[in-house]
């Protein structure tokens, strides 16, 4: 599986030392896939709406567990296709930021991570 490279910051297309836009290759791409996923807004996906996170009806502006928060990020990194097992690790939860990481275990048993 390839996917395009996004840069870990901005979360936008990068180049790669050609000046073509990065393609990123397995196992990363499905670790970024995941991250993707995670950051989708349920209703948002145009072809599918039931996909991504409900942030907005069901955690935004509202105390949830950070469990609840977690289950849901995983749940919906197991969408992307080869991914077998997902846990999602917070790194920091200030204010109204939460960022962490997402590891992925794919069909081959190989383990990779994306940042979200």
């Amino acid at each position: 599986m390839r996917s395009l490279l996004l840069d870990t910051v901005a979360w936008d297309l990068c180049q790669d030392t050609a000046g073509n836009i990065a393609v990123a290759s397995n196992p990363y791409a499905m670790a970024q896939d995941a991250a993707t996923a995670i950051r989708t807004w349920q209703g948002d996906v145009y072809y599918d709406t039931r996909a991504g996170i409900p942030y907005r009806d069901q955690i935004l502006g509202q105390q949830v567990p950070l469990s609840l928060v977690r289950s849901y990020l995983e749940t919906e990194a197991l969408t992307v296709p080869g991914v077998v097992q997902a846990r999602a690790f917070f790194t920091r939860f200030e204010g109204r930021h939460l960022s962490g990481q997402v590891q992925i275990t794919d069909r081959a048993g190989a383990v990779s991570a994306a940042s979200f």
